[in-house]
């Protein structure tokens, strides 16, 4: 629940029943977030391209676009935290949503209060818990709730891989001193593999440091992830040890 006195958190909520979207607009707003809804994927897209949001809520199946379609095409100009919501539990639509770059994934119906701990744990994880999140000009400077990271250098940036610095006080990563752009999850992840150089890390681990206390604890979120990180920062950085996680390899 948003205290008195802070800032109301905008939620843009993409679903196409009507029943559902009007249902959750009255509830989060009740307990003090201000929440846009739209109906289509396409629109859905086209407000956020405009207006400023503090999180996402998607649906996985709209008219114009899916939500999965929605969020990768929004990945390419914000990092606003993204959560999907689907009454389906195919595991397919599960990791299409969370590939396409969603930080979470809530199964429908979903009480208020469990959505209220999952949009509040996942703004504690992107640092976003005032203010808007970031948008283009942000997105584009490498940086994590609007941190200016061009303008900090990388002095205090550390080797974790042949050409590849990380500066964890200006949250910049950079590969043949090309910047790479990464979630606030995946900068959590990132972190927690790395100080723990060459060591096993669980996928419980991982799940429970990365996503605290508001996840009920699927591994496949952690999989996702890790596999999107892996992309970014190469392959070899990050081996799995079969049925147990993933170890860090400078």
């Amino acid at each position: 629940m948003i205290g008195e006195g802070q800032a109301r958190l905008h939620v843009v909520h993409v679903e196409d029943d009507d029943v559902i979207r009007e249902a959750t607009a009255l509830g989060l707003e009740r307990i003090g977030y201000d929440v846009h809804g739209e109906a289509d994927g396409l629109e859905g897209l086209e407000y956020l391209r405009t207006h400023p949001a503090d999180v996402v809520l998607l649906d996985v199946m709209l008219p114009g676009i899916s939500g999965a379609a929605l969020c990768r095409r929004l990945r390419e100009f914000s990092r606003v935290p993204v959560i999907m919501l689907s009454a389906r539990h195919d595991n397919v639509d599960v990791v299409a949503g969370l590939d396409a770059g969603a930080d979470d994934y809530v199964a429908k119906p979903v009480s208020l209060d469990v959505l209220d701990a999952r949009i509040r744990a996942l703004l504690r994880r992107s640092g976003a818990t005032t203010g808007r999140a970031e948008g283009p000009d942000t997105l584009a400077s490498g940086g994590v709730g609007g941190a200016d990271i061009a303008a900090q250098g990388t002095s205090t940036a550390e080797a974790i891989g042949p050409d590849l610095l990380m500066d964890r006080e200006a949250l910049q990563l950079t590969l043949r001193g090309e910047p790479i752009h990464l979630t606030p999850t995946e900068w959590r992840l990132l972190i927690l593999l790395v100080q723990e150089r060459g060591r096993l890390v669980t996928r419980e681990h991982l799940l429970r440091e990365a996503w605290e206390d508001a996840w009920a604890g699927d591994t496949r979120l952690v999989d996702v992830h890790v596999q999107r990180l892996r992309r970014k920062v190469g392959g070899e950085r990050i081996t799995t040890v079969r049925g147990f996680g993933y170890r860090w390899h400078d």
